[in-house]
């Protein structure tokens, strides 16, 4: 008789892999990365032994999303990788969760087009007429939600409200509390984008309940960041602060070092508008190392870290540690496409150096930072303006 059980006891019977994965996954959602990962290796080990194809993808997904969990982003995309290798041949509904997981890695670390590329591929395929398992429901709002993200961070608004819309549409079809409430979050932020601040608290505190009520702690966290975030550009700075203290607790509390410090960033940018700029300088000093941020680890909040520590030192008068901060955050940006994040850099280093008397070099930030912003496809007639060749900074 089989061990049905998440002990790391090798089941007798293939049945038994099925119902182990539910419970792993449970313990991810709990917040229990490492205790899932142990759980989800030894699935993966049985299910190769027994030739189980779509249960040992499972399993590697589900060790891809506990690594995503610890910031191991590179371990993450191999897991993920070899998901999608081993379901070559099967539907692409089947392959959806891998090709989000990797999208989701690419996401973090910032390269946020190939992300963008991996998503769109895999929404053509899955509208694609007569293909197995087309329109999957669940699939096709795992594979939306993932898309607002990077579609914001790019500055492609419009593509951003129509994957939420699609998005919230397809939640009536699909039982599962961590996609509708990720779901929800994601509408959230394109709602913030539109002015509408008080719609997106309503679908943040939708999503926070269904978590609550399910007992999903992972996401649950995550929606306190967004309610953070949303707090924070409506001006709501006390709110903001308490919320982003609350991600940050349950986030460390559950060991995912890299959603912890990327919520760091988002509460030093608070405190610091809240008047607590030691507080903040605190949060971001052991942030700037390559074990906390960079290119592999969240290069986006990397490039905030660096803009945050470049207004502090304009606020005290240190204009050359203010403009070595901007540029280190530009070189970090760029590779990332984040063209709303370029846009307001540029704004504040060609400010600094019109001030200081580099009338040509405040022009070339300016410039670059509006190359950025007329992307191919934005502009009414003619080619997007090409960015500067001569750089701003070096």
């Amino acid at each position: 008789m089989a061990e049905n059980s998440t002990k790391g006891i090798p089941a007798h019977e293939p049945d038994d892999i099925v119902p182990r994965l539910a419970e792993a996954r449970d313990v991810l959602h709990w917040g229990a990365a490492a205790e899932a990962a142990e759980i989800f290796r030894v699935l993966q080990e049985e299910a190769a032994r027994l030739g189980l194809v779509t249960e040992r993808a499972a399993a590697l997904v589900g060790l891809g999303d506990c690594a995503l969990e610890a910031g191991e982003l590179s371990g993450a995309r191999d897991h993920f990788a070899e998901a999608e290798l081993l379901l070559a041949d099967a539907p692409p509904a089947c392959r959806a969760p891998a090709r989000r997981g990797r999208a989701t890695a690419h996401l973090l670390a910032g390269e946020l087009r190939y992300c963008c590329h991996l998503l769109e591929t895999a929404l053509d395929e899955l509208n694609e007429p007569g293909t197995a398992g087309a329109g999957d429901p669940r699939a096709l709002l795992a594979l939306h939600t993932t898309a607002i993200a990077p579609y914001v961070d790019l500055g492609a608004y419009v593509r951003a409200a129509r994957a939420a819309e699609l998005a919230l549409a397809l939640t009536a079809e699909v039982d599962d509390p961590v996609l509708v409430a990720g779901a929800l979050r994601g509408a959230a932020r394109t709602l913030v984008v539109e002015g509408r601040f008080a719609e997106a608290g309503t679908a943040l505190a939708r999503a926070r309940e269904l978590c609550r009520s399910r007992r999903i702690r992972t996401e649950l966290a995550h929606c306190h960041r967004a309610h953070g975030y949303v707090h924070a550009q409506d001006g709501r700075l006390g709110a903001a602060e308490r919320e982003l203290r609350t991600a940050r607790a349950m986030l460390a509390a559950k060991r995912a070092p890299l959603f912890t410090v990327q919520v760091e960033v988002e509460l030093a940018d608070v405190l610091r508008r809240r008047g607590k700029a030691d507080e903040a300088a605190a949060l971001l000093a052991p942030l700037l190392t390559p074990a906390a941020l960079g290119d592999e680890r969240g290069a986006v909040h990397a490039g905030g870290a660096h803009r945050l520590l470049g207004l502090m030192a304009e606020d005290r008068g240190d204009t050359e540690s203010a403009e070595e901060h901007y540029c280190a955050a530009l070189s970090l940006l760029e590779r990332t496409g984040a063209a709303g994040d370029l846009a307001d850099l540029c704004r504040l280093l060609g400010d600094l150096l019109r001030r200081t008397g580099r009338t040509e070099a405040a022009l070339n930030a300016y410039r670059t930072g509006l190359g950025h912003r007329a992307a191919p496809g934005t502009t009414t007639l003619g080619p997007a303006p090409p960015v500067p060749l001569r750089r701003p900074c070096g």
